[in-house]
């Protein structure tokens, strides 16, 4: 009975989670490949899921943060979209990692070749964006979302502090602190440090499993040295009573 009750319970819990999570997964986000470290390169990923049950998506806008241009935006290829990146004179230079940019890209584009995202399905748009600033601790993109039946959706509103999460909020992305080494490490590092990691494990493992075995066979020679040791004293004992018979015979 009181399994039942438990289950139902999370049962219950489950759902709530369910629902006060579902309008987190219709937003329009951002998120990093790897590390997205102050002053450092990556590739971010912009989620975009279809929230319409009739309509797709055919269009989205991501105009970059003003306040901290970025030298570097490559978009990558994507089947069945046409992207165009646009780039516009900053109204005044910006110094950055001791260069001056006076020109970066304000928007990038992705329109649909055909028919775009489906009812039901959600589709990411990559970024190779850099360098990212030292003195941010994170990167506001504001993003415009066209369907097919031309409705548009304007997620553009930024998060206050101690105030409820906006209806439309813009995707932010998170900057890390830099490496202290000077140098910014994204996926493939992040990688090497996950194989690294699994190494270890691997030879702790190893070394556990060689240690196991030795104590395994320690205790073998031990028990067949005892059960040596008890046969001869038996061997002995045959033989002094062996050799008491034959004298009293």
């Amino acid at each position: 009975m009181k399994v039942s009750r438990l289950a139902a319970t999370g049962a219950v819990a489950g759902s709530a989670v369910l629902v006060l999570s579902s309008p987190a997964f219709a937003h329009v986000t951002v998120q990093p490949e790897g590390t997205a470290a102050k002053g450092g390169y990556v590739v971010v990923d912009f989620k975009v899921p279809n929230e319409r049950d009739k309509a797709s998506t055919t269009k989205l806008e991501v105009s970059l943060p003003a306040g901290h241009p970025l030298a570097s935006v490559m978009p990558q290829p994507l089947d069945g979209w046409t992207v165009k990146v646009t780039r516009a004179k900053l109204a005044e230079p910006v110094k950055a990692h001791g260069e001056t940019i006076s020109e970066a890209v304000t928007k990038v584009t992705w329109t649909a070749d055909g028919k775009g995202i489906e009812p039901g399905y959600f589709q990411k748009f990559p970024l190779s964006i850099g360098a990212l600033p030292d003195h941010a601790d994170e990167l506001v993109f504001k993003a415009v979302q066209t369907y097919s039946d031309k409705e548009v959706v304007r997620w553009i509103e930024v998060q206050k502090d101690g105030a409820e999460e906006p209806e439309n909020p813009a995707p932010v992305l998170a900057l890390s602190a830099a490496a202290a080494d000077g140098h910014t490490h994204g996926t493939a590092d992040t990688t090497d440090a996950t194989d690294a990691a699994d190494t270890s494990k691997t030879t702790e493992t190893t070394a556990s499993a060689t240690t196991a075995s030795g104590d395994d066979s320690d205790t073998t020679a031990r028990v067949l040295g005892i059960v040596g040791i008890v046969v001869g004293a038996a061997g002995v004992a045959y033989g002094v009573l062996a050799g008491r018979r034959r004298t009293t015979g």
